[in-house]
């Protein structure tokens, strides 16, 4: 059962097909050496693109996450064999995370709890109740409940005062599952109401903003995929399995703020929209160097080394044969950034990867290089014990990157931030985002003039949201689309070879346009090493 139209409200312009008779053959001949190509057997990343996220949505892929199931055990037994099970007990309460003082003590449980209840205290202070005009006039709410009608999370408000709008809810997915169908949307005036069910859940966006029902099925997925990454499907599927009217919020205390972050990342992340990863712009050398640093331990516990500045990737070192996808990779950028604690002291704390293997978690040892320094390091093992190794590795590469001088240069490079449109030198150009297929990265330069206000950098956003929604329609996906705004003209290119969206100048032509977009694949092309991770690097 769906909406009549699963679109995003149709902004004030016009669109224009255009056909691509002398494009098909550029597009050929630029698959795998468009700009930041990659070899697939070296790249960074598993393969992932919106439509897989969008399947996953709709039930499409073999299984909940169409995961891999791996065991908890040596990076070595790892690389052996891609098929072995995990056993994971389910406990009354999640794997915590701790944090080490300088001398590498864990935290007692009681501080953990104690810190945990603070953060609970400090969002409940900022609720806003669903009666007031301000709570109803947000463009996108968010709730998660038990397929019992049990709240478990609302992005704005008290759960416990929502308890019978989402029995309403429950009874809505209930009453169509009992008919032998399943609800996917439903339209009403400016709103859509999107359901998602997994397993004992049931998640549902209440959106006004310009998301297509697609797009919004698959944040729903992210949203899920940030409760497994607390919760493995494993543990998630045994407890309502043993109490279907369990409380799940007696679990994810203390979490919701991650996925509160993740909700306002994908406001204006493109990344999210893109399945790609960002990478921090540095020149190829130095991040050699530090992906050298990255390599220098000799540790069989770890598995994959990852640091992060701001939500883009420095480098990432991992074993020749395991990768990750870039919906993973969001869980551990939401990780870092969602949380002040990493910055005072070496932490410990399970994840789950959900497409990597749902039904176990990976350890992290978190910690910042430096006081001064913005780049976040991930030293990840399936050994719960590896804590201190990983310590002693982390000292490792620190002296590497010292020697190297990395850690000033990289401090520099975060310092200096994104680069500015006017550096592509194409006075019709405002903005673009740019993806490369075969390596999952993308890139885009600051958003600036004419979008200086935060309106206006969210209604340029919401532009991209239409142009991609038309762009990867299930219905008849396009090629290439040209789109005119009172204050705008913005182009979309999908190829086999990589995807783009620009905007420019409103009076520009479509042959300007175009004119201008191989100047720009020119420009980033030229540009790759710094823009893109154009060298692998394994363990």
């Amino acid at each position: 059962m769906a909406s009549t139209s699963s679109a995003a409200a149709e902004p004030d312009g016009t669109f224009e097909e255009i056909e691509q008779v002398n494009n098909e053959q550029v597009e050929e001949t630029l698959v795998g050496k468009e700009p930041g190509a990659k070899n697939p057997n070296e790249s960074l990343f598993a393969a992932e693109s919106f439509e897989d996220l969008s399947n996953e949505a709709v039930g499409k892929l073999d299984g909940e996450c169409s995961a891999r199931t791996l065991s908890v055990g040596s990076r070595g037994e790892l690389e052996a064999s891609a098929e072995l099970e995990t056993s994971s007990e389910t406990n009354e309460t999640q794997p915590s995370q701790q944090k080490v003082d300088e001398s590498k003590a864990p935290e007692t449980l009681d501080e953990v709890r104690m810190k945990r209840a603070e953060s609970i205290q400090e969002r409940q202070s900022s609720i806003e109740d669903m009666n007031d005009p301000v709570w109803k006039g947000h463009k996108k709410h968010v709730f998660i409940l038990s397929e019992a009608g049990k709240p478990i999370y609302t992005r704005y408000g008290n759960e416990e005062n929502l308890v019978t709008m989402m029995g309403l809810m429950q009874a809505i997915v209930s009453f169509v599952q009992d008919n032998k169908d399943s609800i996917k949307c439903v339209s009403a005036g400016n709103h859509k109401f999107v359901f998602l069910v997994r397993g004992p859940l049931i998640l549902v966006v209440v959106s006004s903003s310009k998301d297509s029902q697609t797009q919004l099925n698959v944040q729903l997925t992210y949203v899920y995929h940030q409760v497994l990454s607390v919760l493995t499907f494993t543990q998630l599927t045994r407890i309502f399995e043993h109490r279907r009217n369990y409380d799940l919020r007696k679990l994810l205390s203390g979490t919701e703020r991650f996925i509160d972050n993740l909700l306002n990342l994908m406001s204006h992340d493109p990344s999210y929209l893109l399945t790609a990863v960002r990478c921090l712009p540095l020149p190829s050398n130095i991040r050699d160097h530090i992906s050298q640093a990255l390599q220098s331990p000799k540790s069989k516990e770890l598995l994959f080394a990852i640091l992060v500045v701001d939500n883009q990737l420095v480098t990432m070192v991992r074993p020749k044969k395991i990768s990750l996808h870039p919906s993973d990779l969001y869980l551990i950028f939401n990780l870092v950034s969602g949380s002040t604690s990493f910055h005072t002291a070496e932490s410990w704390t399970p994840i789950c990867l959900p497409r990597f293997d749902n039904s176990g978690y990976l350890y992290a040892h978190v910690s910042y290089l430096e006081d001064d320094c913005p780049a976040c390091l991930l030293l990840m093992s399936t050994d719960r014990n590896a804590f201190f190794e990983l310590s002693d590795c982390k000292a490792k590469i620190l002296e590497k990157m010292q020697k190297y001088n990395c850690l000033q240069l990289l401090t520099s490079a975060a310092k200096k931030g994104n680069y500015k449109t006017e550096q592509v030198g194409i006075s019709e150009l405002w903005h673009f985002i740019y993806k490369s297929r075969s390596s999952s990265q993308f890139t885009s330069p600051q958003v600036g003039a004419p979008y200086n206000t935060a309106d206006e950098k969210e209604r340029l956003f919401g532009l991209y949201l239409h142009l991609h929604d038309r762009m990867h329609s299930i219905s008849r996906p396009l090629k290439m689309l040209c789109y005119t705004t009172p204050k705008e003209m913005l182009l979309g290119w999908v190829s086999p070879a990589f995807e783009l969206y620009a905007a420019f100048t409103p009076l520009t032509s479509k042959a300007t346009a175009m004119n201008a977009i191989t100047r720009l694949l020119r420009w980033i092309k030229n540009e790759e090493d710094v823009l893109f991770i154009s060298n692998s690097h394994f363990f």
